[in-house]
Formats: structure tokens, sequence, C-alpha cells
């Protein structure tokens, strides 16, 4: 088993994508265990001094004016987790979870949240031997933290709640008792320090990011595929052509298609129609580097902010040992996780849009110069007629997805936390978009490599060929109708491999 050690650098996205395939063990490197402990005590010696600390001996949100006695902090932390727990709709899979549970513990390595080593590694027990909160998907409005999300994370570890182990979900502390784990005995500030944080988001955004990153490849080997199929021109490629325009996605993904459409060199279909009488090729061809290069540089900008979020510490309030200062603020807002994953969705969606307009013209064959709907019997075949159907009712979803999130805020918690981020929606919806262009790309991949079957004997380029030659291997050509949904879904398995 491969083992991780947490605290001794930065995260990256492919850290945390790995631990939540299971597998990873975790330990936390002796650095970070100082850490830990050197603002625990500082914390505790501020708590026993009588001085007022929010969230320590404080209610919280409005009631954070109400002072609690020391007998009673203990009971408060509890009833934070237990109140906060109100999330409903269908449970995150085990990987999403895994990986909330792993930036949660990471948060609290940094030593500015006042928590005891013991807390932090009970969240690496989770971790290491595989203990899974159910945690359901809605509840959260992204300030203040997923706070609902992360109290049913918490509710596990005191022996609440509900969680998976070996695939069974059962009560956390059956969970707890078949590892041979002792509930946590929560302290000051503990109750808070587990769900005053962006970990649900941030860990949904991770796969957008790490998903879009792949299916950005799919995108445009679909693409290279309909141009071939469709007999279009590379000149639109041409280097020169956008070094007068220099925006570096759109010079990548030039670059990208010269690559696939001349390795090693022109395709047999290529320099079948060299001095045709067409101009120029639809939008959808033609500018192909403008649209998945915006969509590249959108997905750069977010990985980034991504990048620094899983880094961050998202609690509240903040200790600073060397300083000597407990300050509260407001690191637990996820407006920059929110605006990020509606820039995703949006740059997404417009893969899937000029995907589906692709699939358009090759079942046209006013200007495929195919067969109709890529069937040579069309009349008595539909084809692929249905196909183009389903993508635009999947490219029409996601335009409704994409309406922004993050501009949307409802006042909480009795107008005290009045401006809210909705990251927690716009980071599932952006997964559902990513998760609909996968759908309109094996679609057009599907119709792309029977448009090239069609042109046969005439042959695509080495690159191109090896791609088809996947796809042939679970979707075969068709020569008559058949229940499409198959193809389609042996496709969209198959694009995750690429």
């Amino acid at each position: 088993m491969k083992t991780f050690e947490l605290g001794k650098r930065k995260l990256t996205l492919e850290d945390v994508f790995e631990v939540s395939r299971g597998g990873v063990k975790i330990k936390l490197v002796p650095a970070a265990v100082s850490r830990i402990k050197k603002a625990n005590q500082y914390l505790l010696k501020k708590a026993r001094s009588g001085e007022t600390i929010y969230g320590v001996n404080t209610g919280f949100g409005l009631l954070s004016n109400v002072k609690i006695e020391e007998h009673d902090i203990a009971q408060l932390q509890l009833n934070l987790l237990r109140s906060h727990a109100v999330g409903t709709g269908e449970p995150l899979s085990l990987e999403r979870v895994r990986a909330m549970v792993f930036l949660r513990a990471a948060t609290l390595t940094q030593g500015n949240s006042g928590v005891s080593v013991a807390l932090v590694q009970a969240l690496i027990n989770l971790i290491n031997h595989d203990i899974v909160p159910w945690i359901p998907e809605q509840g959260s409005v992204g300030a203040s933290g997923d706070l609902s999300p992360l109290a049913h994370l918490a509710l596990v570890l005191i022996g609440e709640g509900k969680a998976y182990v070996d695939g069974k979900l059962m009560t956390g502390k059956k969970a707890l008792k078949l590892r041979g784990l002792e509930p946590v005995v929560l302290g000051p500030k503990e109750g808070l320090a587990l769900i005053n944080g962006t970990q649900f988001m941030a860990a949904l955004a991770v796969f957008a990011v790490i998903e879009s990153e792949q299916l950005f490849r799919v995108a445009n080997y679909s693409g290279a595929m309909t141009l071939e199929a469709l007999r279009g021109t590379s000149v639109a490629f041409d280097k020169k052509i956008h070094e007068v325009r220099p925006h570096p996605g759109q010079i990548e993904v030039a670059a990208i298609f010269r690559d696939l459409l001349n390795h090693p060199k022109k395709s047999e279909i290529a320099r079948s129609h060299e001095g045709c009488e067409k101009v120029q090729d639809p939008y959808s061809l033609r500018c192909i580097p403008q649209v998945h290069g915006a969509s590249l540089e959108t997905l750069r900008f977010v990985r980034d902010i991504v990048e620094r979020e899983i880094n961050s510490v998202t609690d509240n309030p903040l200790v600073f040992v060397d300083e000597d200062e407990i300050l509260s603020g407001g690191n637990f807002h996820g407006q920059y996780l929110a605006m990020g994953m509606d820039f995703l969705a949006i740059a997404m969606a417009e893969m899937g849009s000029i995907s589906e307009q692709r699939i358009e013209k090759m079942i046209n064959p006013a200007i495929s110069d195919l067969p109709a709907f890529l069937m040579k019997k069309s009349g008595i075949n539909s084809g692929f007629m249905i196909v183009q159907v389903a993508a635009a009712s999947i490219v029409s979803e996601n335009k409704t997805l994409c309406h922004p999130a993050s501009v949307d805020t409802i006042p909480t918690s009795a107008d005290k936390e009045d401006h809210v981020s909705m990251g927690a929606w716009a980071a599932r919806k952006c997964l559902r978009v990513i998760q609909n262009v996968r759908r309109v790309l094996s679609m057009e991949m599907m119709a792309a490599t029977q448009g090239v079957d069609l042109l046969a004997p005439l042959k695509t380029t080495e690159k191109l060929a090896r791609i088809h030659k996947e796809v042939r291997k679970v979707v075969p050509y068709f020569d008559e109708d058949a229940p499409f949904y198959e193809a389609i879904a042996s496709i969209e398995a198959l694009t995750h491999r690429w």
C-alpha cells in the first residue's frame, strides 16, 4: 500500500485524486504534528484563561454573543455537529467522500485551527481503515463552510451518523468498532473546526478539473475525426493564423490538430480532396482552435484556483501562535470556488455545443457529401438521425445548468450570514455538465468513425487510425439501424481511458 506523507509539502490535485480512489495510507509527518500541538496548546491556554473566543466558549452565528459556561463547552461542540447534519439528496460517491476527508485533514495540519493531533489522526484513520462517511449531496450554501456535508462527515468520528465499510452502510458507531477504533471526544472548538471549511466543494472541484482535462483530449480526438469524415481542410490550423492572434490556448489547440491531421503525413482522405471547390468549412470545424482554446485557458485558470484552495486554511476563527492572536474572519466563504466552477461549466458546455454541431454536419448530406444520416441504405434506415437529436437535448440541458450559481445568494442564520457563495451547487452542476459533454462527445465519435468508414478505402492518419481502431474494438460499423444507446455507452466508457 502506498503511503502519503501529509504535511510535508503542498497538495496537488493529483494527490487528492489518488487518495480518493482508496488504497493509500496517510502518515502525518513530525513537522505537522509539531504545528498542530503548538496551536492546540495555545488555544487551550486561552480557553482556560476565561477569554471570550468565538466558537470555543460562545454560540455560533447570530448566537455568537451567547457566552457558554466551561462545563457546557464539550456539549456545545457535540450539539453543533448534530444540529448541522441536515443534508438531503443522493449520497456522494465513496471517491468524493474520501477526497473530502483527506482535504479536511490537510487543512487542519497547517496549525491554524487549534485542534488536537488526536482529532487530525482520527480523520486520517477514516482513510487508512477505509471507513467512508455517508454524506448527502444537498444542504450547503458554500459560506460558513460546507456546514451540512462536513457535519455528516464529523458525526462518524464521534460514533454517530452513517458510514460505509467494505461497501456496506452502517452506523458510525458500528463502523468504528469493526475497525477497532474509538469515537473521538471533542475538545474546545473541535466541532467547529470540523465543519468550518470548503472541503465539500473543493473535493468536487478537484474531480471537475481532472475530468475536464481528460475530456479536453477527447474533444480534440473527436473533432479531428469529424474533420476527416467531412473532408475538411487543415488550412484553418496553420501556425501563421494563430501567431497573429496569440492566445496560448488557441495556439496549442491548433498545434494539436496539425499533429493529429498530419502525422506522419497528410491522410489519404485529405489528399483525395485537395483542390476541391470548397473554400471554407463551417465554424464548428474551422474555429475549433478558438473555441477549444478558450475552454483550455479557462480550465487552467480554474485549476490554479482549486490548487490554491486545497492548500488553504478555511477554518474560523484562526490561531496565530507566533503573533499571540486568535482572529475571526471569512476564509470559509466559497466565492472563489463558486465562480471557478461556474466558469468551468461554461467552458466545458461550449465544447459540447460545438461538438453537437459537428454531428449535425455529418448527418446532413447537403453538407457532408456522405450518405444521409451516415447510412448507405437511408430511408429504410433512420441512421444517426436521432443521435443528433439526443445530443441536442443534452446541449440544451447544459445551457440551463450553466446559469451561474455564484450570482445567487440567500441570507442565512438570521441574516448574520447575509452573503453566501452557492459554491456547493456550482460544483455539483459543473460535474453534471462535464458528464453531459462526455456523452455528446461519445456520440460525435460514434458518428465520426462511421463517417470515416464510409470513405473507405481511403485511410485517415496513423494517429487517428489508432483511435478509430480502439473505437471499433467496442463498437461496430453500422450498416443498418440498431439500438445505438449501447454503442454510445461503450464509447463513453472508452473515453475515460484516453
